[in-house]
């Protein structure tokens, strides 16, 4: 049969093409070549319903198609949804649909209805459906209902039976949600696409209809979109079709001439403002109108985006056909939703109510001393509920807000505003927590640059601070943030900002980074951070609120630090740069934290990790903190931390990595020789607690031994280097300790790392011939550990930090002297490594191999 088609010379449609398919195969495969194009194309309806054949030929085929379809065959829905997309463009032939009724009567003899009520009868029948086909259903329906002879004979009837089906149709259930979605669906687009002098008379009835529904809660979202799309619609029909004369009118929007320097603003002038042909002409406005507009305020504060997007859309639409004064009263409802009492919901639909006004004209310069503030705190916008936060949506539809501004307005309306704008724009893009913000801030930005060419080195900032270059969190608060701040006009602000909005924030990573990044803006603005935000931060040190007190711990222990590098750049001293006051103030943070038992209990975490950092950071700093009975309280914390359990250890981490800053600064004498006494007490208590009855104690003791700095274990090295190596053993009680063997392991690479390797040297100062042997006996003796419990082979942590350890032990002894290795324990060594390289864990092969090459090719 193709090569028939093939054979026949002249051009045949795809509408005759159906009429020469016998078999239903045929006919599939045709459909499902019309699917792969829907899917190839990746195009919508729209496009694609333009491109379907429309001879008046393919009426009749198209309806028997859809006739044969049995809409419960869910699986082939793509081909009833194509057939009535087919028969929406078929159905609008410019011939009257009584020409098509001339054979009245089927093969059967019996009479068949009109072409124009089969069509209607199967839009109704898809308009209840539960599939994609609804869709194309409503479409048909309501282009079909466009019609001029349509329209005089069935919209009333259609009509009657929509809002029969409104009024009936049971939203509680599944049918019922189709059946009504179905409904609205078609009434949306029948207000749509038809003549309003032919709908005027009956959008009163369908708007009762319709907010009776309403008036039935429903938690479909599709639904309650819907009933918002057929109120705008019904509101539009109500209101004469023009274009509201007193719109703003930019004007010019040439890129060239915005960033021009020889732009002429007085030339401009006359391109721009309101127009003044017909301001003042008086119109009716329909008493529904009210009501309409009160059912799209309230959509804005709907639950859900798709409800109060095309809220806002229809604010936009109905208020361009208003009045000047009523349009101002739609603009003051608008604003009344950004208070405190509105949810986050309201105030993202007051943002996509404010860009639409603005990118369709109908918010006037006049407006914009309101309108400004409110979009500053849209910006800004987060509201805590518990551990986490709501307003992502608000900030993102804030700065399409700034986005359709740049669009709208002359650059001298928005002159006045331009600093508080980037301002914001770049805290937004630089700061924010969401890559979406961050990306739409910067693309925000990056509009108001090329549209108003009046923000403060905005060619400069987006160079760097792109769309994609805002994408790395890190890199934004570390990287960024301190190019931008090198611009006086954006310092202080991004500081402020930083102070007052992030090292509250309940993401603790932010708060991390916030304190970092105030650590690298302090460069920018020393005497500010050093006069007004640490005397500002101490009394939160201190505060009720966890998060809080957390961040500013953190922060001023990092601002601190970072005076002290700036003052020693200047040749001065921390105390010439922060007053007494504020050094007292950092001194007594632990204190009061301890007084008020904030080390306990929830939030006790957070306090030793934040307290360790600012032990590190002041003690780097070299405040006079010398022989003050504050020392030995942070030596009893920094205990806890090194003693505590939590999931990831990250207290103890953060002890040990004070313990080096804390000792060399505070635990030297007058001579710059270690204090003995501490020295002493020290040392025992640690050694002692290596045999403590619990792993997470050993395991926080042996990373704060391994952390010491070399003077402090001057003289009791050998000491030290038994209570490790005994903690590296196994022993029947603690056979399932792999992580404190571990920990003990790096420890005391740590330590042979920080004493050095002098042959001749001492064994009580030194790594010499005297220990190393049994260094690498210990090391030699965790190559066998082959531990096994619940979590599978941990023993395999053990071999690999000793892996590690031989390679680090055995470069430092080479380098130093390689007669101190002997060819005992250089066989020893790669016949472990050798062995470990054949082990049936991936990550332990591979690292074997490794450290195997490494030594091998040594230089």
């Amino acid at each position: 049969m193709a090569d028939n088609i093939e054979d026949d010379e002249k051009e045949i449609g795809k509408g005759h093409i159906l009429e020469e398919f016998k078999e239903i195969n045929e006919i599939k495969g045709l459909i499902d070549n019309l699917k792969d194009i829907f899917k190839d194309q990746m195009r919508g309806a729209k496009v694609i319903v333009r491109l379907f054949p429309h001879e008046v030929a393919d009426v009749e085929p198209v309806i028997a198609l859809l006739t044969a379809q049995d809409p419960k065959d869910y699986e082939n829905w793509e081909t009833r949804y194509e057939l009535l997309l087919w028969m929406s463009m078929v159905s609008m032939i410019p011939f009257d649909m009584v020409r098509l009724d001339s054979n009245v009567t089927s093969e059967d003899g019996k009479r068949r209805k009109p072409a124009m009520d089969r069509i209607l009868d199967l839009a109704k029948l898809y308009l209840t459906v539960n599939d994609k086909s609804r869709d194309a259903a409503a479409y048909l329906a309501s282009r079909f209902m466009t019609r001029p002879d349509v329209q005089r004979e069935k919209l009333p009837d259609f009509l009657d039976w929509s809002l029969q089906m409104l009024h009936t149709a049971n939203i509680e259930t599944m049918m019922g949600v189709n059946c009504a979605s179905g409904t609205l669906r078609v009434l949306s687009l029948l207000f749509k696409h038809g003549k309003r002098e032919d709908l005027l008379k009956y959008a009163p009835v369908v708007k009762k209809k319709v907010e009776e529904l309403k008036k039935k809660e429903t938690n479909d979202t599709l639904l309650r979109k819907s009933v918002i799309k057929v109120i705008q619609r019904l509101g539009l029909t109500f209101l004469k079709n023009r274009v509201a004369a007193w719109r703003y009118q930019r004007g010019s929007r040439s890129l060239a001439d915005n960033l021009s320097t020889t732009f002429d603003k007085n030339n401009s002038q006359q391109f721009v403002g309101v127009a003044k042909d017909d301001e003042d002409e008086e119109y009716d406005i329909p008493d529904e109108i009210e009501d309409v507009i009160e059912h799209l305020l309230g959509g804005l504060r709907d639950k859900d985006t798709i409800v109060r997007w095309s809220a806002a859309k229809g604010i936009g639409r109905i208020t361009g056909r208003l009045p000047k004064e009523l349009a101002d009263e739609v603009v003051g409802s608008v604003l009344e939703l950004f208070t405190i009492q509105e949810s986050d919901g309201a105030w993202h639909g007051g943002c996509l109510s404010l860009a639409e006004l603005g990118r369709r004209g109908l918010l006037l310069p006049q407006r914009l001393p309101d309108v400004v503030p409110v979009v500053l705190k849209a910006l800004d916008y987060d509201e805590k509920r518990g551990n986490f936060s709501v307003g992502a949506h608000v900030r993102d539809s804030a700065c399409y807000v700034c986005w359709a501004f740049a669009r709208a307005y002359d650059p001298q309306e928005i002159a006045p505003y331009v600093n508080d704008v980037a301002n914001a724009l770049v805290k937004a893009s630089i700061f924010d927590r969401e890559v979406n913000v961050r990306r739409a801030s910067s693309a925000a930005f990056q509009e108001n640059v090329g549209r108003q060419g009046t923000f403060p080195h905005g060619i400069d900032i987006l160079t760097m601070a792109d769309y994609f270059a805002v994408g790395n969190r890190n890199h934004c608060y570390l990287e960024l943030s301190i190019f931008v701040a090198k611009f006086p006009e954006y310092t202080k602000s991004m500081i402020d900002h930083l102070v007052d909005m992030k090292i509250n924030h309940w993401d603790g990573i932010i708060r991390d980074l916030s304190a970092q990044g105030l650590h690298k803006l302090t460069s920018c603005s020393p005497d500010y951070m050093a006069s007004q935000v640490l005397p500002k931060m101490l009394p939160m040190t201190t505060g009720i609120d966890l998060y809080l007190r957390h961040g500013a711990i953190l922060a001023v222990a990092e601002i601190t630090h970072a005076l002290s590098k700036v003052s020693t750049a200047k040749g001065k001293k921390i105390e010439d740069v922060i007053s007494k006051d504020v050094i007292n103030g950092l001194k007594n943070i632990a204190v009061k934290l301890t007084e008020a038992k904030m080390f306990r209990g929830y939030g006790g975490d957070f306090m030793r990790r934040s307290v360790s950092c600012l032990i590190e950071k002041l003690s780097l700093s070299k405040l006079p903190y010398y022989d003050d009975p504050v020392l030995d309280l942070w030596q009893n914390i920094l205990d806890e931390c090194l003693g505590s359990i939590d999931p990831d250890n990250i207290n103890q981490t953060a002890a040990a990595s004070a313990i080096p800053a804390f000792f060399t600064e505070y635990y030297k004498d007058k001579n710059g020789g270690v204090n003995t006494k501490r020295q002493e007490t020290v040392i025992e208590k640690y050694l002692h607690e290596l045999k403590s009855p619990v792993e997470t104690t050993r395991m926080g003791f042996a990373q704060a031994i391994g952390a010491m700095p070399g003077f402090f274990i001057k003289g009791k090295l050998r000491r030290v280097l038994q209570g490790l190596m005994k903690t590296t053993e196994i022993t029947e009680k603690e056979m399932t300790w792999a992580e404190s063997r571990r920990q003990a392991l790096k420890a005391l690479i740590s330590i042979c790392n920080t004493v050095g390797v002098d042959p001749n040297g001492s064994s009580s100062d030194v790594i010499c011939k005297e220990n190393l042997p049994e260094i690498y006996d210990s090391l030699f003796i965790a190559m066998r550990d082959y531990t096994l419990d619940s979590r599978g082979d941990v023993g395999a942590w053990v071999r690999e930090a000793s892996m590690t350890g031989l390679h680090d032990l055995t470069s430092m002894v080479v380098n130093k002297d390689p007669s101190l290795l002997s060819s005992q324990i250089s066989s020893n060594i790669f016949c472990c490594l050798l062995q470990q390289a054949c082990e049936k864990i991936d990550r332990t092969r591979s690292h074997a191999g490794l450290i195997f090459s490494q030594l091998l090719y040594h230089k």
